[in-house]
């Protein structure tokens, strides 16, 4: 399984392929991060992002994309950002017919840490390890990208095999 992992943001927006199946090594296919001037029209930077996105997609043709579920915030500018660049990528991703999850920061850490409390350091270190890196990536938004793919391989595939039990279940299989 091929996963895109997206961490929104509108001033940086992570993204992170991880290839990969549950209870096997994971494999770092891509991870950068997408600026977008803090000065531009609001306009300009989601575009920006829509066509970061959309050139990941073509390029490195994910089986699913994984995107950081917006929280609230004690920032509402923040977190209006956050949710618009969060709403590009799901756009950008049902435009290719791809699946899309949304994973918690929690999720992900605890999927990818072992806590959900864990710090951007922790996370970082834990992607460095699972992927088998040299150093963490950075800044933090790709490392969290690529903890979004990797959450999402992990987890993905164990809620896929439940919908299939309770599909079959439903059956009488």
């Amino acid at each position: 399984m091929r996963v895109l992992g997206i961490d929104p943001g509108l001033t940086r927006c992570g993204l992170g392929v991880v290839e990969g199946a549950a209870g096997r090594p994971l494999r770092l296919v891509a991870v950068d991060v997408v600026r977008t001037p803090p000065g531009d029209d609001i306009g300009a930077r989601l575009l920006a992002i829509e066509r970061a996105v959309e050139a990941w997609l073509r390029e490195h043709q994910p089986d699913a994309v994984a995107v950081e579920r917006v929280f609230s915030q004690h920032n509402v500018r923040t977190v209006m950002g956050t949710a618009q660049a969060s709403a590009v990528a799901i756009t950008c991703a049902a435009r290719a017919g791809l699946p899309v999850a949304l994973h918690t920061p929690s999720e992900m850490k605890a999927a990818v840490t072992g806590s959900g409390r864990a710090d951007k350091a922790q996370v970082g270190a834990m992607v460095t390890r699972i992927l088998r890196l040299d150093a963490p990536p950075k800044p933090a938004d790709a490392a969290d990208a690529l903890g979004l793919a990797i959450c999402h391989v992990w987890r993905g595939a164990a809620t896929a095999r439940i919908a299939a039990a309770v599909a079959l279940a439903g059956a009488g299989r």
